[in-house]
Order: C-alpha cells, then structure tokens, then sequence
C-alpha cells in the first residue's frame, strides 16, 4: 500500500494579547500564527483492518487523549473507502513547548485522511471538526499565518516576511491549563487599533510563565544576549528572529547542553497544504 508522509509544521505566536475571559471559560485573545518548515513527520498507509493503528506516540498519553486519534476518530463517519489506517508519528516537537505540535498532528491527521480516506469535506468543515480538538487546530487545518482573534479561531490572513528563527526548549513542560487559570495573569489587554504594527505587540503570558518556570527566563535571558527575544504561546519554548540561516545556526550552536533547539524558517502557507497539493496533482 501506498504511504503518504507528510510534515506538521510547528507554529510560532509572534504576539499574545489576552483581552477577557467570556462566560463559557475560555479566554479572548489576540495573536499572530505564523508557520515553520519544521515540524513532527506523520505517515499514512490505508490497510484491510477496520481499524485506527497508531505508532510512535508518546507512551504517557493514552489513546483516548490522543489527538492524532481522536481526529482520525471525528473522520470515521465521513470516510468512503471501508479500509482503516496505520499512522506512524516521527515526534520532532517537544510537548507542552507552546510550538503546537499535538495541535499541528492533529490537523495534519484531519487533512491527510480526509483525502485518502475520500471524504470530501471543504477546509471549512475540517476546521470546525478541528476546533473541538482544540483552539489552535483550526490554523493549521486552514494553513496560512493569520491574525487570529476570539479564541484562537477567528482567522484573517496576515502576510508576513519570511525570517529566519532560533526556536529553544528549555526542557520544562508549561501547563496552559494551570497558565489561563491563574490569578495572576492579565486579562486586559485592549483589542489592537487599525494600524497596528509587531513593534507594538507582547506576550501577555509571558511574566507570570517566567516566575512559574525559572528555565524559561533563562533561556530568555541567554537568547537576548544575541537577538530580542521572545516566548511562544503559553511556553515553554522560546525564539529570536534572524536575518540568515546562518547567523541562526551560529547561536544554535553555543545552545547550553541541557536545551534543545532548531532552526527554521518562516512560510506563509503551511508545508502540509503544499505537500498535499503535489500529492493531489500527482494522482
């Protein structure tokens, strides 16, 4: 059988603005995605077995919390061929590290099968299946940088230069549960006025995630001795925009021994959405 080997690019939020908490516990925000042409590897291969078979997960989640399962799960009703699959995780993306790696498999999953399991759905189906698995889902099912608003959903294109970033992982995973719950995180952020520019942008997490988690001021302290520097997400990863791979790649290597990093630039449309166009043209 034929296997369809596609990247699930990390994401980076350039800005975080928390402007409220709405009735139902979620919380408005603000933001920029912009995509990575680095990310976890996910194979599928169709096979006779009626089943979902998934190698390679990370052995502490369980396959009920699993998202690459349950979006294969969400899909099952759609599907027109009667074959199950076998997905094969190659895991690039530290967890917990705010660079959206179980959200990108996720989506990189809905995408994937709705094609070879030929379940015709529009982008716009697939992203509102996406946002029940979680809030950032749905950027990567669309797949382009976007100024996102509401809870992370509301999605307009935002075109932004290709850069090239620094990306480290302290090693620390950041509970976004225990980030949004807490009491101490600013919730007021104004909406941003038209003509807003990056220079003018934060992240709002940032402080409060620095005085639960030291190693992520440090790395942002380290980063800063080369580059501004900033955190994605609700961390714990951290970045510093570079104007060359290579300069990139310089700092990386002077990176602490107990960090991780890589290097990666930035693309306006995802690497799943070309990848799946040359598979499409090819068939």
């Amino acid at each position: 059988m034929t296997t369809l080997s596609l990247l699930a690019p990390a994401k980076l939020n350039l800005f975080l603005h928390i402007n409220g908490k709405r009735p139902d516990g979620y919380h408005e925000l603000e933001t920029v995605f912009t995509f990575l042409d680095f990310g976890d590897v996910l194979s599928f291969t169709l096979q006779e077995q009626d089943e979902i078979h998934i190698e390679g997960a990370p052995l502490e989640i369980s396959l009920a919390d699993n998202l690459i399962y349950r979006a294969a799960k969400e899909l099952v009703p759609f599907r027109n061929v009667t074959q199950g699959v076998v997905i094969v995780l190659e895991k690039n993306l530290p967890m917990g590290g705010g660079v959206g790696g179980g959200s990108s498999d996720a989506a990189t999953t809905l995408l994937a099968l709705n094609q070879i399991w030929e379940c015709r759905l529009s982008i716009d189906e697939l992203a509102q299946i996406g946002v029940k698995l979680g809030a950032d889902v749905p950027v990567f099912v669309r797949g382009f940088s976007a100024h996102a608003h509401g809870i992370g959903e509301a999605l307009t294109p935002f075109e932004l230069e290709e850069k090239f970033y620094l990306v480290v992982s302290p090693g620390v995973h950041v509970s976004t549960a225990l980030v949004f719950g807490h009491p101490d995180l600013p919730r007021d952020s104004a909406k941003l006025a038209p003509g807003w520019t990056l220079s003018n942008t934060r992240n709002d997490c940032e402080s409060l995630v620095k005085k639960l988690y030291p190693e992520v001021e440090k790395t942002l302290l380290w980063l800063l001795k080369y580059a501004p520097s900033k955190m994605t997400g609700t961390g714990a990863c951290c970045f510093a925009q570079f104007e060359t791979r290579e300069a990139a790649e310089r700092v990386l290597l002077q990176l602490p021994d107990n960090w991780q990093g890589f290097v990666a630039k930035s693309v306006h449309c995802s690497p799943v959405h070309t990848q799946l166009n040359k598979h499409s043209n090819l068939k």
